[in-house]
């Protein structure tokens, strides 16, 4: 349920700057709408954090300040006539691999360093229509192609607060950063293997993967699509609330599937029925034994899940990712990337392109139309195999990352050859939900006896984000997550 306790006295209208940030998205848009607050003062307080706090964490590309308080000016003018979008007054990070007319985006890539669009991606411009305060935008690694946040554009990699020698994954980490140290209360993501879910665990987070069509991709996208924008939050609450504006069709999209009700709605009912769920933890990789932790994880959210009511059947993997998977994989990220890199950096520029993502351009350039189409087929008989051996449950239960938050450098102790193999290992619960097309909703499960999180992913039926945000509330609630964390700002 929302919360409706009075803002911390000590300011304006009963609000204590110092603490909005322990605050969450929901309480603030409350506050915003009763007066509380304003959103030059919430603007400001996060413009300082950030001034502060990002230059130990990356978790920001580019910082807008100056568009920043023309948006709060604008919401506070809106709030004062009672009226603005849902969203109104709320300070939002977008993440640097979507366009946002009038700020530079540069796709990670510094081969686009200068780049500054003339109109915003489609979801952009449902956050801007909802009164957003844009305050930057966060970082991501060049193209999206890796699970850890790490560029030639800034200086820092997206590091977890938790552990500031590690990465925060990607390629949502810089979201994911910002989210956990407060320096943003919710942030825009985008998840194409697990891009949102992986930095959501390693920060302790809520990051939802919607259904395939329910966030409609930029247009001219892939026909066959694998990556969706979503939410990164502190609460369910929060990441649904952030749904129901992003989760609007765009009219051109192949795989539009509009929303029967609100999501926020969804979260604050219990399930009306007890859910079958299958819950595994072997890592289907034969390279990688499952982690302890990761574990202990899923088995601590299972007991949980039993105590609500819920049936949980322990399942071995439905269908191992075997060495043709991992290769279609592979080539499948170095078609996007020969894509990508392809059509927005000239050719003059592309020794700009990190040494990763040169050999992922590489890759594609050599792959032929067949290639493509037989790559294709591959993932789709892998994705349709794991919705046939899942068609009696549902809800999947897994870990979320085989392993604590990775040290900064990990992935290149083998060279860029060696970077896929390293990032499966570690990621290895997550693609196959982008391949499906089912929703997913990441969760904190604990912190390891060092302070390192872990998280799990609940999985829904095709379609069924609803359901599983629901499911996703109660766990939140039993699991009391709240008094697991503590402040996340380095001093």
């Amino acid at each position: 349920m929302r919360s409706t306790a009075p803002i911390p006295a000590g300011g304006r209208g009963g609000a204590r700057v110092s603490d909005l940030h322990e605050l969450s998205a929901a309480r603030q848009l409350g506050a915003l709408r009763t007066g509380e607050v304003s959103s030059r003062e919430l603007t400001e307080h996060y413009l300082a954090r950030i001034d502060r706090l990002d230059a130990g964490l990356g978790a920001f590309v580019t910082v807008t300040p100056d568009l920043a308080r023309e948006d709060a000016a604008r919401a506070d003018e809106l709030l004062a006539r009672g009226e603005g979008g849902p969203l109104c007054g709320l300070p939002l990070g977008i993440k640097d691999l979507f366009a946002t007319a009038g700020t530079r985006t540069t796709f990670g890539s510094a081969a686009l360093a200068d780049f500054v669009p003339t109109q915003d991606s489609w979801t952009v411009g449902l956050l801007r229509k909802a009164g957003s305060v844009f305050v930057g935008k966060t970082n991501s690694p060049e193209f999206g192609a890796t699970c850890y946040t790490e560029n030639e554009v800034t200086a820092r990699p997206a590091v977890t607060p938790y552990a500031p020698g590690r990465y925060a994954s990607g390629s949502s980490g810089g979201a994911a950063a910002a989210v956990a140290a407060g320096l943003l209360p919710a942030a825009h993501g985008s998840d194409g293997a697990g891009s949102i879910r992986t930095p959501a665990s390693t920060c302790h987070l809520v990051g939802v993967k919607p259904s395939r069509g329910r966030v409609s991709p930029a247009p001219g996208s892939s026909f066959f699509s694998t990556t969706t924008e979503g939410p990164i939050a502190r609460t369910v609450e929060d990441a649904a609330l952030l749904l129901d504006v992003m989760a609007q069709p765009w009219p051109g999209d192949l795989y539009a599937a509009p929303a029967e009700e609100s999501f926020a709605a969804a979260v604050t009912r219990e399930p009306d029925r007890a859910l079958r769920i299958a819950m595994w933890t072997d890592t289907g990789i034969g390279s990688a034994p499952a982690h302890p932790e990761a574990v202990a994880a899923a088995q601590r959210s299972a007991a949980l899940l039993r105590e609500l009511g819920h049936e949980v059947h322990e399942i071995a993997v439905p269908v191992p990712c075997g060495e043709q998977v991992q290769q279609a994989v592979t080539a499948w990220f170095g078609f996007l990337v020969q894509a990508a890199a392809g059509t927005l950096v000239p050719a003059e520029r592309q020794a700009l392109l990190t040494p990763y993502t040169r050999y992922l351009h590489s890759l594609g350039e050599q792959l032929t139309g067949i290639d493509v189409v037989r790559t294709q087929a591959v993932l789709a008989g892998y994705a349709s195999a794991f919705l046939a051996a899942l068609d009696a449950f549902d809800v999947a239960l897994t870990p979320t990352i085989n392993g604590p938050p990775v040290p900064i450098g990990h992935y290149l102790t083998g060279g860029v050859e060696g970077v896929p193999g390293l990032m499966l290992d570690w990621s290895c619960y997550t693609p196959w939900v982008n391949l499906t097309g089912q929703p997913a909703v990441a969760v904190p499960s604990h912190l390891d006896e060092a302070g390192l999180p872990y998280g799990v992913q609940l999985v829904g039926r095709p379609r069924g984000d609803a359901e599983v945000l629901t499911l996703a509330a109660q766990l939140e609630r039993a699991a009391r997550w709240d008094l697991d964390r503590r402040t996340l700002t380095p001093q």
